[in-house]
């Protein structure tokens, strides 16, 4: 069976919908990114100097949605998994080719929690990041996490046709 990564988003949809189709579409165009590649070729950091690999961005991204939706907008303790005030880089510097299945695996369910959580929420409602002001709105959250994905995904492009000259939008 070959995976589904990207569904496009709705073209005549509510708000909601509407932002839910783009994330989610930028979130499959990060795994898209990664699809035929060995593990070992997902931790190769194919653009120097750069610490960034495709499986680096997989677990940045990871920890940006559980800061984003689970840590702020739903208040979890849900400390970071990649990187410390040791490892601010832990995400892309500690990859390890042993571990690409746990680390897009741990992004799925990342995902699937985020989406659960932001379903109890109206897009007007608000929340405080973690001892910041001022408040942001859940739609907000949205349109944030949908250019972080669309920048990252400019990089995973690059990356990506560094590895193997594969190249798409």
């Amino acid at each position: 069976m070959t995976e589904q990564f990207r569904v496009d988003p709705p073209t005549v949809a509510d708000e909601r919908a509407m932002l839910q189709g783009y994330l989610d579409f930028h979130r499959g165009t990060l795994l898209w990114k990664l699809s035929g590649l060995t593990d070992e070729q997902l931790v190769q950091r194919a653009v120097d100097p750069s610490s960034m690999s495709l499986i680096g961005l997989v677990r940045h991204m990871s920890e940006v949605e559980k800061y984003w939706f689970h840590r702020a907008l739903a208040g979890h303790d849900s400390p970071p998994k990649y990187w410390s005030a040791e490892f601010p880089d832990g995400d892309f510097d500690h990859v390890d080719p042993a571990i690409v299945a746990e680390d897009l695996e741990d992004f799925r369910q990342i995902v699937k929690t985020s989406d659960a959580l932001a379903a109890n929420y109206a897009l007007a409602d608000t929340f405080l990041r973690p001892g910041q002001e001022p408040p942001h709105s859940l739609r907000y959250l949205y349109m944030h996490m949908i250019q972080e994905y669309a920048r990252h995904n400019g990089h995973a492009d690059l990356l990506r046709q560094r590895l193997d000259g594969a190249t798409g939008e």
